[in-house]
């Protein structure tokens, strides 16, 4: 797979650090990039800017950590739009590892100028194997999976973008479990130690419960959390992440919500990304009215409509 950096980062000029064009190897189990509609990708639409948004208000954040890298991307764009100079990643499955750290110093002008600590296994554990001393990080950046998979086959064997293993051994406040945020409470918990003084976590996560949540989830796990910005993307693989949050609406957890994306283009048309979180709160009560609920979101769907969801990005820092 082939990328044009500064199209897929809205670069205004050239990259400085790396390759003008990105030759990303994809394994059978990471989850594709939409590089070519990047109004579904996580890493161009949502997480590239809110980088640009804390470089220009923090300066460089030379520590950055991704917790579920998948092909590397995101780190990718922390190399270039944070300034990232000590990179770690993780990822679930072996191959996913050991491709994003090829990605990462295959498409680098100078692979010389960062550090890469990578590993496999169960978020931030890999990073600290046996026992040792954590590494720091200025920045963790995690967008992990939302919904439980029963089957441990087949998330071992299948690409998923929303789905992970449960039970976790860890106590998740109900609220979180209610609102499929199970993994996202986890590895707020699991995070502080690698947090470098200053650090904070930034978690992107789907609008598709109350902002209120969100803001509640950094206090149970002991942070401080602040809706850093707030857009909204195209809903990938809607069959099933639509059809996933139905499932999970009917056991009894949610509600769940998502838009027709027109309305999400018309009501965002004119939100400035640094203004975006602080009206946060504002935006959600204008989309109010036009809310779908999985079952009408998943028909509209199948009838041809493009569906798309809000998308937070929680900063969190311990308190």
């Amino acid at each position: 797979m082939q990328i044009d950096t500064a199209r897929y980062l809205k670069l205004d000029a050239a990259p400085a650090r790396l390759k003008e064009t990105l030759d990303i190897r994809v394994t059978e189990h990471a989850f594709l990039p939409s590089v070519d509609d990047i109004l579904g990708d996580w890493v161009a639409t949502i997480a590239a800017p809110a980088f640009k948004l804390i470089r220009r208000q923090q300066g460089p954040q030379a520590r950055f950590c991704s917790i579920g890298t998948g092909v590397g991307l995101d780190a990718l764009a922390a190399i270039e739009t944070l300034g990232a100079t000590r990179i770690g990643i993780t990822d679930v499955h072996e191959d996913v590892v050991a491709a994003a750290a090829s990605n990462i110093r295959d498409n680098l002008k100078d692979p010389d100028g960062i550090v890469l600590e990578a590993g496999h296994g169960d978020l931030l554990e890999p990073l600290a194997p046996n026992g040792a001393p954590p590494p720091r990080y200025d920045l963790i950046y995690e967008n992990l999976p939302n919904i439980p998979v029963a089957d441990a086959e087949e998330a071992a064997s299948a690409r998923k973008s929303a789905g992970h293993i449960p039970p976790r051994k860890e106590n998740v406040p109900p609220l979180m479990r209610r609102n499929l945020l199970a993994l996202h409470a986890i590895a707020l918990q699991k995070a502080k130690p690698f947090l470098a003084p200053g650090g904070a976590v930034l978690s992107l996560l789907g609008g598709r419960v109350p902002l209120d949540v969100f803001r509640e989830m950094g206090r149970l796990t002991g942070y401080r959390a602040e809706i850093f910005t707030y857009g909204w993307k195209i809903q990938t693989d809607p069959e099933e992440i639509i059809g996933g949050h139905l499932k999970q609406q009917r056991e009894g957890f949610g509600p769940y919500h998502f838009y027709r994306a027109s309305r999400l283009a018309e009501v965002f048309a004119n939100v400035g990304l640094e203004d975006s979180g602080a009206n946060a709160h504002i935006i959600e009560r204008q989309l109010a009215p036009d809310e779908l609920d999985p079952q009408a979101a998943l028909a509209a769907w199948r009838r041809g409509e493009a569906i798309g969801h809000t998308v937070v990005a929680l900063r969190s820092r311990p308190l």
